[in-house]
């Protein structure tokens, strides 16, 4: 009986570098892995980042770029910014019976705004909790969703609602966004 072959490399060198990808975030090139890697290399490499002495040096984190409501545009997103709530709306909440536990689902449209206007949010589920009449909260990495052509702002898993401390601004009630109608329009170049 034949043996086969055995490519160049092994498991343990295919999971070293697929490690080294998740930490260091780029992959090992071809021409530095080892075909010897063993099960001794991938421990010590495993070792040492559990350890801390083979992390990445992170970046520093850079500081929020918080928007006004007038600078918000249909289809943006990353957007933070700090708004008082004028009005909450419950416009649908309902349980469902997802096996042991009853999941609720709640949606409610809530007018919020700053010094330069105002805009619709949708707040879902927990967010409901935070979007008291009055209160002063923060969102970041919110985004522009459109319905039936007007703006309205969302948060979705990938941002965050925060409670902040009340504001001293008093909200401009006379520049509603989400009063805006826009429409889609194709243009063709000929």
């Amino acid at each position: 009986m034949k043996k086969k072959k055995r490519k160049r490399g092994s498991v343990y060198d295919t999971v070293f570098c697929s490690l080294y990808k998740n930490v260091y975030g780029y992959d090992l090139h071809k021409s530095y892995r080892r075909p010897t890697a063993g099960i001794d290399d991938y421990l010590d490499f495993a070792l040492k980042i559990s350890q801390g002495t083979e992390m990445a040096e992170s970046k520093p984190l850079r500081k929020p770029v918080f928007t006004k409501v007038d600078q918000l545009r249909p289809g943006t997103s990353g957007h933070t910014l700090t708004v008082k709530v004028v009005s909450t709306k419950m416009v649908l909440q309902k349980g469902r019976a997802d096996g042991p536990q009853v999941r609720q689902l709640r949606i409610a449209e809530c007018l919020v705004g700053d010094e330069t206007g105002m805009i619709i949010f949708t707040a879902r589920n927990d967010q409901v909790d935070l979007m008291k009449e009055g209160a002063t909260v923060t969102f970041r990495n919110a985004k522009i969703d459109m319905f039936k052509g007007s703006m309205r702002l969302a948060v979705d898993k990938w941002g965050r609602i925060e409670a902040a401390e009340p504001a001293s601004f008093s909200v401009k009630e006379d520049n509603n966004l989400s009063l805006i109608e826009y429409e889609l329009v194709n243009v063709v170049e000929e």
